[in-house]
């Protein structure tokens, strides 16, 4: 198989070729190793190759993607007997002794893995440049990052190494490189698609596995093959009367659709992005939808304290599992990160606790916001994409990071109001995606809207839980209205 050829498909389309015999599993798995081959070396996607394992395996019988290959997010979606470093040195030695639920479900499905992408360091940041694999570049822009933490697969799946690739978002982490590289990147409900068996929930609740993919049809079918309960998970969702891959190509009906482009945390948007999502407004009232400006009644400020509390409580709790395990030592973890794990020791119980109590308000407030409309829109991220270093702590911001540590000033941090400003700091870039994964409810990041420049802009869209649906269904509505796959023609050309 051609890889001017490759690059035409989805993993939908390949999975049918291969069915038909038009071409074989192995035509297909060594198009995909030579794409990487082609573009690897300049975007760092891919920190842990199975290239020679993927060409070796047998040639999957069944499956709804059988003979498809795949890449990983080297972070959960664990295999028995691969490295899952999550973006640390200080996990470098870790190597699962048995397959999450995630991966045994895409095997299920025939898919061929190839390899895990590079993350940051425990997902923690919004650009992928851990200090463990080096920066992972955007390809619509190598200067710039794909975003994050699911930021290798992003700039994999743009690039035409694989049509998908492994995801999870505990903040943004699905939606923010689907964003950023032009894709489609579906967030499920919580408790959607298993965490099991190495968690009940990722992140307490905030998190979800998915892809991010080329297609929506790509990602309807992968809900098909993720979601589900498995023995010991805290809760079941019940699946839809049909096949998502079914479902969404029956029309959404006409939807109340609520815009709003205004940060909730107060920072800066940019026009870009604002942009986007108003083209988007007027294409869904081209549509037959009703859309009007309203945003969810919520304090946006306390749900960006509540966020940061997740962070510093799993920060300090996987550094601890790290030292227990695999004998990390403190320089092992990049400073940023020890700093987080130092407020979360230094964090009362009793105010984890209230903090995470807390999602509730934001839960019942939002489950009221949809009491009076279907979805909402808004931008995915605030602002364009980094360039690679820009998010770089500055030398004296280090300089008092290592001083706090020194002195083991958690405890003053919290008491002195520097929370708030590294709430902002952290958040400003990124303000639109927490809502959902406090609320656990489903989002998405569509690829509507490209710049003058050609960078990609998406926009998210939000449902009640349990609501992909709806989701998917408008997704495929505005996909047929505004189609995206030409666009990707611009970086095979790129990089051929």
């Amino acid at each position: 198989m051609k890889q001017t050829e490759y690059l035409r498909y989805d993993a939908t389309a390949l999975a049918d070729l291969i069915h038909r015999k038009e071409v074989t599993s192995a035509e297909v798995v060594a198009a995909a190793t030579a794409r990487a081959a082609q573009v690897d070396g300049q975007l760092n996607t891919i920190c842990h190759e199975q290239f020679a394992e993927a060409r070796s395996l047998p040639v999957p019988g069944s499956g709804l993607f059988a003979g498809v290959p795949m890449l990983l997010k080297d972070l959960a979606q664990e295999q028995a007997g691969h490295p899952c470093t999550m973006g640390s040195r200080a996990l470098r030695s870790h190597i699962p002794d048995r397959d999450s639920e995630f991966v045994t479900r895409a095997r299920e499905a025939g898919l061929i893995i190839i390899g895990r992408t590079a993350t940051p360091e425990f997902g923690l940041k919004a650009i992928t440049e851990s200090r463990l694999w080096g920066p992972t570049r955007n390809p619509w822009d190598t200067a710039r990052t794909p975003g994050g933490s699911s930021g290798g697969s992003g700039a994999a799946v743009a690039a035409g190494i694989v049509p998908m690739a492994g995801a999870n978002d505990g903040g943004g982490s699905i939606r923010i490189p689907a964003a950023y590289n032009g894709l489609f990147g579906l967030m499920p409900s919580r408790g959607r698609i298993s965490a099991g068996p190495h968690a009940a929930e990722g992140w307490t609740g905030a998190s979800s596995d998915h892809v991010v993919s080329r297609t929506v049809r790509d990602s309807a079918a992968m809900l098909d093959v993720l979601a589900g309960s498995a023995a010991g998970d805290p809760f079941v969702i019940p699946k839809p009367s049909a096949p998502w891959r079914e479902l969404m190509q029956e029309s959404p009906g006409q939807l109340r659709i609520a815009v709003f482009t205004e940060s909730p945390y107060g920072t800066e948007v940019a026009p870009e992005c604002v942009e986007a999502v108003e083209q988007t407004a007027r294409l869904l009232e081209s549509l037959g939808h009703r859309v009007e400006y309203a945003s969810p009644g919520y304090d946006g400020m306390a749900l960006a304290r509540c966020y940061m509390a997740l962070y510093f409580g799993e920060v300090s709790a996987l550094m601890a599992k790290a030292r227990e395990q695999f004998a990390a030592r403190d320089d092992d973890f990049e400073l940023e990160t020890r700093l987080l794990g130092m407020l979360g020791q230094a964090m009362p119980l009793p105010e984890y606790v209230r903090r995470r109590q807390q999602w509730n308000e934001f839960a019942r407030a939002l489950g009221d916001f949809f009491n009076s409309y279907d979805l909402y829109l808004s931008p995915t991220t605030g602002q364009m994409p980094a360039r690679i270093g820009e998010m770089e702590t500055p030398a004296h911001l280090k300089l008092m990071a290592r001083l706090m540590l020194s002195l083991k000033a958690g405890k003053l941090v919290h008491k002195s109001g520097q929370v708030d400003q590294m709430v902002l700091d952290s958040l400003a870039r990124t303000p639109f995606t927490q809502l959902a994964n406090l609320t656990g409810t489903p989002a998405m990041s569509v690829p509507l809207y490209w710049t003058p420049e050609g960078l990609p802009v998406g926009v998210q869209l939000g449902a009640a839980h349990g609501g992909e649906t709806r989701l998917l269904q408008l997704a495929a509505q505005l996909e047929e209205a505004a189609p995206w796959f030409t666009q990707y023609e611009k970086l095979d050309t790129a990089f051929g």
